[in-house]
């Protein structure tokens, strides 16, 4: 337990910038002290402890705000930062390397005794602050899910996942537009730790797929609009104007794709 301690400790000052020391670590961070205490609770849960071990890790909450049940298996090195709100099942399963922000929850939809209810996170996955994880599926290895995303599906190895429900911003099985294979300057970032799950860069797919019909609806009318000259200069009728398509109603940028005064959701 004492090498675990001394790995988290050097996990948390490498990933949280606001760590000062060791001994700040120790007293003061309630996602280190939540996997301590959740160390004694699963010994406990192990040897048929059960109501004990409740005993314990209910403990554990009051003391962090955090809620690990006992019978949940959490790996090495795994960072719960600020952890205010977190929630982990009783069968799931934390890999080495996790790192879960405040807001968590690690939950169960069914309520069949004995069975695999909650998610397993496999190693180095990243769950921002807010999102939900519900099932009993896998998320893969280094996979990084979203502040505030509701997961109800697996998740492949590396995936970037956003939204509600949640959704890959690159599926690794098909190619869609926005998910161009990265340049080599691109790739070594990757594998580096992306805080809240949030990757410089990354867009919503469902913003890729809309801006493309964007896309195509102003060619389109600009074809109309140039046969329609055509046919009235020969003579004929012209179709009737064709009506610009007003693309700050979506988004302001196909980039950010953020929207523009709440416009995107009409």
């Amino acid at each position: 337990m004492i090498s675990d301690a001394r790995e988290l400790i050097e996990t948390i000052r490498e990933k949280d910038p606001a760590a000062h020391s060791t001994l700040e670590i120790f007293f003061s961070y309630p996602g280190f002290h939540a996997v301590v205490i959740h160390r004694a609770a699963h010994w406990c849960w192990l040897q048929g402890w059960e109501s004990f071990s409740r005993w314990v890790s209910h403990v554990g909450r009051f003391l962090t705000g955090i809620e690990i049940h006992p019978g949940a298996k959490i790996g090495r090195r795994v960072f719960i930062d600020h952890g205010m709100g977190v929630v982990i099942g009783e069968t799931a399963e934390v890999g080495d390397d996790c790192t879960i922000y405040h807001g968590v929850t690690l939950g169960g939809t069914s309520l069949t005794k004995g069975a695999k209810r909650h998610p397993t996170l496999e190693e180095g996955v990243v769950v921002g602050a807010g999102a939900k994880v519900l099932g009993s599926f896998t998320v893969g290895a280094g996979a990084q899910i979203g502040s505030n995303a509701v997961v109800v599906k697996p998740v492949p190895a590396g995936a970037v996942v956003v939204g509600v429900p949640g959704r890959a911003t690159c599926p690794k099985t098909a190619k869609k537009p926005g998910c161009e294979e990265k340049t080599a300057e691109e790739k070594p970032r990757e594998s580096e730790f992306h805080a809240y799950g949030v990757s410089a860069g990354d867009r919503d797919p469902y913003a890729v797929s809309i801006l493309e019909l964007v896309r195509v609806v102003e060619a389109q009318s600009a074809e109309i609009r140039r046969l329609s000259g055509e046919v009235k200069a020969l003579g004929g009728k012209a179709v009737d104007d064709v009506a610009d398509f007003d693309r700050s109603k979506l988004w302001t940028s196909a980039r950010n794709h953020k929207s523009e005064d709440g416009k995107a959701s009409q």
